[in-house]
């Protein structure tokens, strides 16, 4: 099973989050820890960042995530409104 890590970055956005996005993000991450296909995270690579593989997924229909996968762990890298892939 992977382990997620939370980058500073992410962790500095995600407590800047109002409270019900934390608490659905935690919801998110549990089932990307299970199943990185499950239909609600929507999964996808960002191709600006292609070459890094860089992926976001799904929090809300307004708020997403981003993360790389190395090895067995999923580095949490931003977290925020769809604007987020701009401070990456």
């Amino acid at each position: 099973m992977k382990k997620i890590i939370r980058a500073k970055s992410f962790k500095k956005d995600f407590k800047n989050l109002p409270q019900l996005i934390q608490k659905q993000t935690e919801k998110q991450l549990g089932f990307l820890i299970k199943d990185i296909s499950y239909p609600s995270l929507r999964i996808k690579i960002v191709r600006k960042y292609e070459k890094e593989r860089v992926f976001e997924g799904s929090i809300t229909k307004n708020y997403r995530f981003i993360f790389q996968i190395i090895k067995d762990e999923y580095i949490l890298l931003r977290i925020g409104k769809h604007d987020i892939l701009e401070k990456c």
